[in-house]
């Protein structure tokens, strides 16, 4: 983790003071911090403001995102992103770092763990396809301030139980108002307390229950994950995950 790197912070909240944190332990220097004040839709990032760093990493919001990747693009770097909302722009996002030859790494979670437990449940749901009598559901939690539902984690859980499981179709958000169909997963959100974040993806039968379960304990393991993208991001081209670092 010694890999000398000089990154640019994009967003002024939780995670952007965790990874400044995360940083300076490890010899990673922050070049530039840009919060709402100083970076409105992209406005503060430009070549100049960005001369020097390396990688930018960017914890902002689903409304800020897209400028912020756009700008930095531009600015010719490269992108570490991990806000969560924004994904129904990321073949538009995928496009522009081919168009300026960037890299760029978008990941839901940059927790190792979580990482892990997306094999695990890829495994998992590949075996239970073959047993029709398994159910599954997944339910998170988060702090009371996280500013979306479901969140982006989740969502990537659900996408890889649909991807293996062939019976199972959509995904549902909100209390139903009638009994789930079979092609039907639900999904559920609890915001409340001071939760760093718990994802549970559970496979349910008449016979018996397997629950996976990820308990994030604080912010440090997404700030760690993070600061490897960005060493592992750091001179490559092209769009990647986490899944490329890990496998």
């Amino acid at each position: 983790m010694m890999i000398p790197l000089s990154i640019a912070i994009i967003g002024g909240g939780k995670m952007g003071k965790e990874i400044e944190h995360l940083a300076s332990e490890r010899a990673i220097v922050v070049k530039k911090i840009f919060t709402r004040k100083n970076n409105s839709h992209g406005s503060g990032l430009t070549r100049e403001s960005l001369n020097g760093v390396d990688v930018c990493l960017e914890f902002t919001t689903p409304s800020e995102a897209p400028y912020n990747i756009e700008a930095a693009f531009a600015a010719g770097k490269n992108v570490v992103c991990g806000t969560t909302g924004w994904l129904h722009q990321h073949e538009t996002v995928q496009k522009l770092a081919e168009q300026h030859n960037v890299g760029f790494l978008y990941a839901s979670n940059f927790s190792i763990g979580m990482n892990i437990l997306y094999e695990l449940v890829s495994n998992a749901a590949f075996l239970i396809d073959k047993f029709d009598d398994f159910d599954m559901y997944i339910h998170e939690v988060h702090h009371r301030n996280k500013l979306d539902a479901t969140s982006g984690t989740a969502l990537h859980l659900a996408s890889i139980l649909l991807r293996n499981v062939a019976r199972k179709k959509e995904i549902i958000h909100d209390s139903p108002q009638r009994p789930l169909l079979p092609h039907q997963i639900h999904v559920t959100s609890t915001r409340a307390g001071y939760w760093a974040g718990q994802h549970k993806v559970g496979f349910d039968s008449e016979t018996d229950s397997i629950e996976l379960t990820h308990t994030a304990r604080s912010r440090k393991g997404f700030a760690f994950g993070a600061l490897m993208a960005a060493i592992w991001l750091k001179d490559k081209k092209g769009v990647y995950t986490m899944k490329d670092i890990l496998l």
